[in-house]
């Protein structure tokens, strides 16, 4: 396998682009490609049409006159969707100055085409989590972030991964209320260890309340996971990652959240969490995969050593873990998640791309991205024959 190298936070490429093209311009703007990505066919080639920062037509072929931008043996596929995220730019999420390190995680992480992203917490303080979450939610109020999401603190010790055991708490109803309700609508998905006690309540207060439930960090076995299922939870997090290893007489919680087409299937492209043939066979399952990044601070940053939450991560080669070995996050971007499935894993094409778009946007319940379609918004991202970014499109302004 092929890690990522971590590399510094700039655009993939420079294309020379039209200069003039800005959120809620009204001159349309046409671009073409070799191969054009759409929620249920591919056009090859084909082309799409944006005004006003919406996708206002597409159609297999040659575009209706001259286009604007043509990538003859390139890909158009919609923004990247990033459900799973922590940082970036050489700064997380976790850090207290919510507003400038989210502007600068969104920015790193957009210049790889992600153009819809999460903010992903790590266990920390119920009373630091509590005002990170209110801060944050400021930041999805004003749309910069598609929402918030918890993972901890109502984790397994066992499977703890990168957060601090001290800091792991039960699910009691008032916690999961405080949380909850400090983001205002704003947590959008929750990951909790359906064993720990008052686990399954919480699933459904989880939901309850508006936000996707997300088994992860678990020693559910599979019976467990499948109670968690039923009492709500839609999602598996980092699935193989974090949670009891799959065996031929207890299959655990990954083959019941595989097993089961209604679950969104989180996993972590990047040659170091899951091996390629393990990439493969969770894009075949039944369960619909979505392509996540994990991302800590050292994401288009240097090697070098750094936070995630009260935990010291040391990067080298590409690769986050604590001092003890533990993988702590990734320096992945969904750019990258996607060349390698493809290039490296042998998933088709176009189930990586939706894995890294329409499945995270139907994962969040997201309904105006994520797809080429006309009416939506113009998140789309350009990809060379190579899968590097060329050009990204956010509300149909250049990136």
């Amino acid at each position: 396998m092929t890690p990522l190298t971590s590399r510094p936070a700039t655009a993939e490429h420079a294309p020379v682009l039209p200069g003039d093209a800005g959120p809620g311009t009204e001159t349309p703007l046409l671009l073409a490609a070799g191969t054009v990505i759409l929620p249920d066919r591919e056009y090859s080639p084909g082309w799409v049409e944006v005004r006003g920062g919406l996708i206002v037509g597409c159609g297999a072929g040659d575009p209706p006159r001259s286009a604007d931008v043509s990538l003859p043996a390139g890909v158009l596929a919609p923004g990247f969707i990033d459900a799973h995220n922590h940082g970036g730019g050489g700064v997380s999420f976790n850090d207290a100055d919510s507003a400038v390190v989210a502007r600068r995680i969104t920015q790193t992480h957009r210049d790889h085409g992600t153009t819809t992203m999460m903010a992903s917490l790590v266990t920390a303080p119920i009373d630091e989590m509590e005002c990170l979450v209110r801060a944050l939610a400021e930041l999805v109020r004003d749309g910069l972030l598609a929402g918030i999401h918890l993972e901890g603190p109502w984790l397994s010790p066992a499977h703890r991964g990168a957060h601090a055991e001290q800091l792991l708490l039960l699910p009691d109803p008032a916690g999961v209320e405080r949380l909850m309700g400090a983001g205002g609508g704003a947590v959008r998905m929750v990951t909790i260890a359906p064993e720990l006690e008052g686990g399954l309540a919480a699933v459904a207060s989880i939901v309850q309340h508006g936000a996707v439930a997300a088994i992860g960090h678990t020693d559910a076995d599979y019976d467990l996971t499948q109670a968690a299922i039923a009492a709500g939870a839609t999602a598996g997090t980092h699935v193989f990652n974090a949670m009891r290893p799959l065996h031929h007489r207890e299959p655990g919680a990954a083959l019941a959240l595989l097993d089961d087409p209604a679950v969104f299937a989180e996993l972590v492209a990047d040659g170091v969490h899951l091996h390629p043939a393990v990439v493969r066979l969770i894009t075949e399952s039944p369960a619909r995969p979505v392509f996540v990044t994990d991302a800590m601070a050292a994401a288009g940053a240097a090697d070098g050593d750094y936070k995630l939450g009260a935990l010291d991560v040391r990067v080298v080669d590409g690769q986050a873990r604590l001092v003890d070995g533990t993988i702590a996050g990734s320096v992945l971007t969904l750019s990258h998640a996607v060349r390698y499935a493809v290039l490296t894993a042998g998933v088709p094409l176009p189930i990586a791309i939706r894995a890294a778009t329409q499945n995270p946007t139907d994962l969040l319940a997201l309904t105006d991205r994520g797809r080429i379609a006309p009416g939506l918004r113009a998140d789309l991202v350009l990809l060379d024959a190579d899968l590097h970014v060329h050009a990204t499109l956010l509300e149909g302004a250049w990136v």
